[in-house]
């Protein structure tokens, strides 16, 4: 009992000395692609990433009307009001991104 009262202290001074991990970088894999085209199959990849569409693989398909209705829900209020999946709302949806994520290095 009194071997266990001693090293208490001592072990709590241990725990309390580590060095705890790095925090993980604010959008760290999420990066916006430099060259990726609007619509690329890239560039649905860095959206569904980004907006946390896909399930590992068992989300919707990249372009089809769920997966542009899954993107128009994560976007909430700011989701452009064109079509879902024209052009415009591609690049709506690419300036939005790429103004809440850091650039790529």
């Amino acid at each position: 009992m009194r071997r266990l009262a001693a090293s208490l202290p001592l072990a709590l001074l241990l725990a309390a000395c580590s060095p705890s991990p790095a925090p993980p970088q604010a959008g760290a894999g999420r990066n916006a692609p430099a060259d990726a085209a609007l619509g690329s199959p890239e560039w649905y990849v860095w959206v569904d990433r980004s907006l946390h569409i896909g399930d590992n693989g068992h989300g919707p398909e990249h372009g089809s009307p769920a997966w542009n209705q899954a993107v128009q829900n994560k976007l909430g209020q700011e989701a452009p009001q064109s079509e879902p999946g024209s052009p415009q709302w591609q690049q709506s949806v690419d300036a939005l991104l790429r103004a809440r994520l850091p650039p790529s290095s």
